[in-house]
């Protein structure tokens, strides 16, 4: 059985204030060519199909949109959980439209986890699938006041929809959680606010595959068969450079999986770019470019409006910061003044050894003599 495997759209989300609607419906209209070209036989969305539980009205198109497409046009079958960016009731409106032996659609949690079953020339395949749910709905839901952390939602999911699914059948598990040892970028939020928030890859031993969705990279996550497919966009400058994907699983009648990368090319790409002001400049005039840009740049002094000046070739550069800020230690951390306050020459010099990590030059020093001069002069007139 074929699996096309995705989750963490985000719609309506920005970047640094830029909109994101143009992206999202270039890496959906990818998506949808995907189950077109592949004809998967379901499609996995783990979680965070929209950026917060009341998104815009063009989000809700977009996703409108493109479930009615895949549902018209495609065979394929869906199973769709909430995140924790989600709407457990949004979602779960859905779910009163679908077709229940096609598409599977979980909103919050529930003391019955049923699966989609499907059946391929092997045999029966369960899905089920486990929206995201803190430990006091966990608590309500299950009636277990135990329940405490991420890992005990999970351990009471899994064991709910463990029980209904058949016993030769393969299982297959939606899930939007944090997997202990897993990478976790700048962009995601926290599923508990303290506590550990982690939960162990053993919790979903039994199933033969495990989609997972919350973290914005792809990666693995405590074995081959337990995977984030990653957000199709990159939503912090730390996810610059990596490679966005859709995964495709074949899930053999033994239960192994054969994994596929199908890659998500976005409109704009996000990149940090480093060097000197006039570097940057040069290259720009040469090679512009819309991608969302973060610049580091290494020049040693201060410059006059260098991103209205970057921007006149990087329309989307957002962030700008210099390397010597990013690597120098806090100046409190770096001992006390030696200067004595009564030589104000030698103060300066120091401020500036301490701020910059070099002496300052000699025509500095005595443009700093000649000021204070300057100063003298007109206190002494006065």
């Amino acid at each position: 059985m074929k699996i096309l495997h995705t989750g963490d759209w985000h719609l309506g989300r920005q970047f640094y204030g830029q909109s994101l609607e143009a992206d999202q419906d270039a890496v959906l209209d990818q998506v949808l060519g995907a189950v077109r070209t592949h004809s998967p036989d379901v499609l996995v969305i783990a979680g965070d199909i929209f950026d917060r539980a009341s998104p815009p009205a063009t989000a809700v198109r977009q996703f409108n949109n493109f479930i009615r497409t895949v549902h018209a046009d495609c065979d394929t079958s869906i199973v769709l959980i909430a995140g924790n960016h989600d709407s457990g009731d949004r979602i779960a409106s859905y779910a009163s439209l679908a077709d229940p032996k096609r598409l599977l659609i979980r909103g919050p949690l529930s003391p019955e986890e049923r699966p989609l079953i499907l059946e391929d020339e092997h045999g029966p395949v369960a899905f089920s699938g486990l929206p995201f749910g803190n430990e006091f709905s966990a608590r309500e839901c299950y009636g277990d006041s135990s329940i405490s952390c991420p890992a005990d939602v999970v351990a009471a999911q899994v064991a709910c929809a463990r029980t209904y699914v058949p016993g030769n059948a393969r299982w297959v598990i939606a899930a939007h959680v944090f997997v202990a040892n897993a990478t976790p970028s700048e962009s995601e939020r926290s599923l508990q606010v303290g506590g550990i928030e982690t939960v162990p890859p053993g919790v979903f031993d039994g199933a033969h595959y495990v989609a997972l969705g919350h973290l914005h990279r792809q990666q693995s996550a405590g074995g081959e068969h337990i995977r984030y497919s990653g957000s199709p966009l990159a939503f912090g400058f730390d996810e610059a450079g990596s490679a966005k994907s859709l995964t495709m699983v074949d899930l053999a009648h033994d239960g192994s999986v054969t994994l596929q990368q199908l890659p998500i090319n976005p409109p704009r790409a996000v990149r940090v770019l480093k060097g000197e002001l006039e570097e940057l400049l040069d290259k720009g005039g040469r090679e512009p470019s819309e991608d969302f840009i973060k610049l580091v740049l290494t020049d040693k002094k201060l410059l006059i409006d260098p991103m209205g000046r970057i921007r006149e070739h990087y329309p989307n550069a957002l962030a700008l910061t210099y390397e010597r800020d990013e690597s120098a230690e806090p100046i409190l951390l770096r001992g006390s003044s030696q200067a004595k306050l009564d030589d104000p020459i030698a103060v300066v010099g120091e401020f500036l050894s301490q701020v910059r990590g070099e002496d300052g030059t000699d025509d500095e020093m005595a443009l700093v003599g000649s000021a204070l001069r300057q100063l003298n002069n007109v206190e002494e007139r006065a």
